[in-house]
């Protein structure tokens, strides 16, 4: 045993050294920082060489055990509930999680990527399976079960139930499209996945207290389900009837059965005769559910096993340990050690008494292994008389003698054990790594193939291309697919064996085959020619009568290896004892064929009829054919005797494959560069051809053109002759010439015209294009503006009303302060005029008086005083009108000031001109006043303006 603490690494080998084949626990592996890591779960992949697991912390591992890897694929961060292989990606798996989601990864990838994530569970899931097919998916928690399409991953249907009856386990059947759902009441309905149709429900067994099931395994073939849970029984139900097959009583340590595990073999079929219980006390129980027998178990009670997980190919077990580690043992190197018959387990169950109990007997039941070792003790094999047990007997003993004293007295081996019996009569070493570097090496296809099914095809082609690449005779060879074609029937699972077992035949079987390569083997013929001679000369000179050679009844047989003459069984029969007797064995079995249908064979007469008898199946007694067969190699003179020129069987070697170099080496290089020669000759005929295809199509384009331009030219033409004919004969011929000569030149530039036409037309239209975009974008541009500029107009319009109106407002107050000026400017005026109308009058009154005072004055002195009297008032009057023009002059120039700050240009300019106007009227009429008379003045005295009148006008109509 070897332990491997994996702790921090996220790659690494699982074991440093290979095991020994005795070893029963592999390995035993703990966990990332192995001190608080639990592995959690395992889940084996189709090929059952790898596994996936995981821990509570949410890591994803993948073991490789073919390849002695283990690597870290995915931190999911939280502990996963379930796994599951078997996707139709292969490098694909489903994990369910603690948060009740399920997540599909890519362990394929280097980005570990997530592929998909699917929701829609209120509880853990406990279960996932998987179709065979890989495309559907089934999750299974306490209160739901859902399906699930993995090539969309969306939910397809759901089923969900009463919280009183839970769901124990949901589960697509291997092999078919049945879906069995498992329920806490026991009830089991078996259900269509395409039609999601109930077809059939278990019944219930009434016998004995309720089984209360909790684990569920099917068979391989998808025929039998085991189903156990509270209860020390496990019920095996038949799923081709579905009836209740027998009930086996485990012993009365078993009080729970946690899990169930078939345990597949490669030659039962599918049939799963072992079945693997995991108790309560963590030991894994092996029993034979045919024979009922104890063969092993695996587990301790100290550190027990909490899951199980078995391969499908039944090569390894995986138990979960309650320590957190995982074991991994092999189940060859079990029941290797297995040396003494146990105490019988069940007794047969009968209508009347349907539960057999398991009894072990003191001492002689198998040692319970622990933690570390396994020690199981294996059974003796008990002297029965019926063929099967006899063949159980094979892996202990097996020797060629036995089995051909067993070969004659069955007349074929066992139909369970045959594929066992023929790995260790050609003694197959089973060179994984050889094997896969010559697949490594890529495909060659063979250019013809036996088989239409496509699973059956790429297995046939992996084959072949194997083969080729061992040697290159078998990339020229034709028939090759033929020869292999029923092994790849039979071996379609398992490629390596399938190639060796071809391999073997070919060494062996076919020795001196490609002597005459590329032609049938003639040396080979001859001999059995020489053979038939020897013991039917009869049959011989009538086939050679008919023109009918060794080519036309023995090579069709040899290079199909009677896989077309013969049926399944009866190849499998024969076969048997081809690989059971010297290599001779086949030549003498070809001779026996032709002699065996000596009479229809002497009916007929033409080559074609021959031809067809050898290469389709015929009314043939397999029995006498092998009995025929053995005679031959009895009865047959050493000197014509296969034997002589045949080598003894030789296996092939283990580590690498023998080289293979019996052919003709410079026919196969010459084929090979042949066909070099004609892959490029074929390559330079397809570009070649391509090229005649596009100038083809380009004459056919060109053709079409000119078509429909003659078409134009004819019509033009029609008119131009209707109108020549209204002309004479000369004036005819001249203008033919002249539309032939106008032809002729359009016929040159008509592609020229067209194409600058076409090319004006787009230019033109691509300018008018451009020129509607321009338009389009100013009239953009111009509305745009238009907008802008109308609300800044707006924006304007209101800023001048607004500016108007407090400009309105000052003018009404500076028209106040303007009236209250003049009002105080005419008050002040007024007061003036009537002081100076006073004196002026006072004045007068002086003068008179003066003058009446002093009689004695002469005339003309008085003249003189008055006259100088009245020239000293005309100034005064004067000076007065002279001050009141200044004054009105003044107050009307203040006015025409607060009218220019109106912003009204037309207003301004009438005020203006009316200033002016009002400034010429007074300037003329000063200028033409006259001396005035004291009425005048007395009457200039006496005119006052009222208050509120304009000063300028008042003023003016007064003067």
């Amino acid at each position: 045993m070897q332990t491997t603490d994996i702790g921090a690494k996220e790659e690494g080998k699982i074991w440093q050294r290979k095991p020994a084949p005795s070893s029963v626990v592999i390995r035993s592996l703990a966990g990332h920082r192995s001190k608080t890591a639990r592995f959690l779960h395992v889940a084996f992949d189709v090929t059952g060489e790898s596994f996936l697991a995981g821990d509570h912390h949410g890591n994803i591992y993948v073991f490789d055990l073919s390849r002695n890897r283990f690597k870290l694929v995915q931190k999911t961060g939280q502990a996963c509930t379930a796994l599951a292989f078997g996707l139709r990606r292969t490098t694909e798996y489903l994990v369910a999680l603690a948060d009740y989601s399920i997540k599909c990864f890519d362990k394929g990838t280097y980005t570990k990527q997530l592929v998909s994530w699917m929701r829609g569970h209120d509880g853990a899931v406990s279960s996932i399976s998987v179709h065979g097919s890989g495309r559907y998916a089934i999750t299974t928690s306490a209160d739901t079960a859902q399906l699930w399409d993995l090539e969309t991953f969306q939910r397809k249907r759901k089923l969900s139930v009463q919280r009183a009856v839970g769901i124990q386990k949901v589960f697509f059947l291997p092999l078919s499209n049945t879906i069995l759902s498992c329920f806490s009441d026991d009830s089991i309905f078996a259900w269509d996945s395409d039609t999601l149709q109930c077809k059939h429900q278990l019944p219930v067994p009434e016998e004995g207290s309720r089984p209360r099931y909790r684990a569920f395994a099917v068979s391989r073939d998808g025929r039998l389900l085991a189903a156990g849970g509270r209860s020390s029984v496990v019920h095996l139900w038949c799923l081709d009837n579905w009836q209740l097959l027998k009930a086996v009583q485990m012993p009365p340590k078993v009080r729970t059965v946690r899990q169930l595990e078939f345990v597949s073999d490669s030659f039962d079929r599918g049939s799963s005769q072992i079945l693997g219980v995991l108790s309560q006390d963590g030991i894994v129980q092996f029993i034979n559910i045919q024979t009922l027998k104890l063969l092993f178990e695996v587990g301790s009670p100290h550190n027990g096993i909490t899951s199980v997980a078995i391969g499908p190919n039944g090569r390894h077990v995986v138990g979960v340990m309650e320590s957190g580690g995982l074991n991994v043992y092999s189940v060859q190197a079990l029941t290797q050690h297995v040396n003494k018959p146990p105490a019988p387990l069940v007794k047969v169950v009968t209508e009347s008494d349907r539960t057999a109990k398991v009894r072990s007997a003191a001492g002689r039941g198998p040692v319970r292994t622990s933690s570390h070792t396994v020690h199981p003790r294996s059974l003796r094999p008990l002297a029965v008389s019926a063929p099967e047990d006899k063949e159980n007997e094979l892996p202990d003993e097996l020797n060629k003698k036995r089995l051909q004293k067993l070969l004659k007295t069955f007349g074929e081996y066992p139909a369970k054990y045959r594929m066992f019996i023929w790995r260790s009569l050609l003694q197959l070493p089973e060179n994984f790594s050889a094997f896969s570097s010559l697949t490594d090496k890529g495909q060659r296809l063979q250019p013809y193939t036996h088989t239409t099914a496509r699973t059956q095809l790429t297995r046939e082609v992996m084959v072949l291309s194997a083969l080729a690449h061992w040697s290159a005779i078998f990339g020229e060879t034709d028939y090759l697919p033929l020869l292999a074609f029923p092994f790849v029937k039979l071996f379609h699972n398992n490629p390596l064996i399938c190639f060796e077992v071809v391999a073997t035949v070919i060494v062996n079987w076919c020795q001196h085959w490609f002597e005459y390569f590329p032609n049938p083997p003639l040396n080979v013929l001859s001999v059995a020619e020489n053979v038939l001679a020897h013991h039917d000369k009869e049959l011989l000179q009538h086939l050679v009568n008919c023109g009918v050679t060794s080519q036309v009844y023995a090579w069709p047989l040899l290079e199909t290896l009677f896989s077309e003459a013969l049926t399944r069984d009866e190849w499998l029969k024969l076969f048997d004892n081809v690989f059971s007797n010297h290599p001779s064995f086949l030549l003498m079995a070809v001779v026996a064929y032709v002699t065996c249908s000596r009479a229809p064979l002497l009916l007929c007469t033409q080559r074609e009829d021959f031809e067809y008898f050898f290469h389709h199946r015929n009314n043939l007694d397999i029995d006498a054919l092998i009995k025929e067969t053995y005679r031959f190699m009895e009865s047959t003179p050493a000197e014509l005797h296969p034997r002589s020129t045949l080598d003894d069987f030789e296996p092939l070697t283990k580590g690498l494959y023998p080289v293979f170099n019996k052919y003709p080496t410079f026919i196969v290089e010459y084929y090979s560069q042949e066909r070099d020669r004609i892959r490029r000759e074929e390559a330079e005929y397809l570009r070649e051809r391509q090229q005649v295809q596009e100038l083809q199509a380009e004459a056919v384009r060109r053709q079409a053109e000119d078509e429909a331009w003659h078409v134009q030219q004819e019509l033009l033409r029609e008119a131009e002759e209707q109108r020549r004919r209204t002309l004479q004969e000369e004036e005819a011929r001249l203008t033919q010439q002249r539309v032939r000569l106008t032809a002729m030149k359009r016929e040159l530039k008509a592609k020229e015209l067209q194409l600058m036409d076409a090319t004006r037309r787009r230019f033109l239209q691509h300018q008018q294009e451009q020129k509607r975009a321009e338009l389009r974008r100013l009239d953009d541009e111009i509305r745009r503006k238009m907008s802008l500029r109308q609300e800044e107009t707006a924006a304007a319009v209101q800023e001048l009303e607004v500016r108007q109106m407090e400009l309105e407002a000052q003018r009404r107050l500076f028209e106040q302060e303007l009236a209250k000026e003049q009002d105080r400017v005419v008050h002040d005026i007024t007061g003036e005029m009537n002081v100076r109308h006073h004196l002026a009058e006072v004045s007068e009154l002086t003068f008179q008086q003066r003058l009446r005072a002093e009689p004695d004055l002469s005339l003309a002195t008085k003249k003189v005083s008055l006259v100088s009297y009245h020239t000293n008032s005309r100034d005064k009057l004067h000076s007065r009108g002279s001050y009141i023009l200044n004054v009105v002059g003044f107050h009307v120039h203040l006015d025409g000031v607060f009218r220019f700050h109106m912003n009204l240009d037309s207003q301004e300019r009438q005020l203006m001109q009316d200033i002016r106007d009002l400034r010429l009227k007074l300037a003329a009429r000063a200028k033409n006043a006259m001396p005035l008379s004291s009425a005048s003045v007395r009457a200039a005295q006496g005119t006052v303006p009222s208050v509120g009148q304009e000063p300028s006008r008042q003023c003016g109509l007064d003067l």
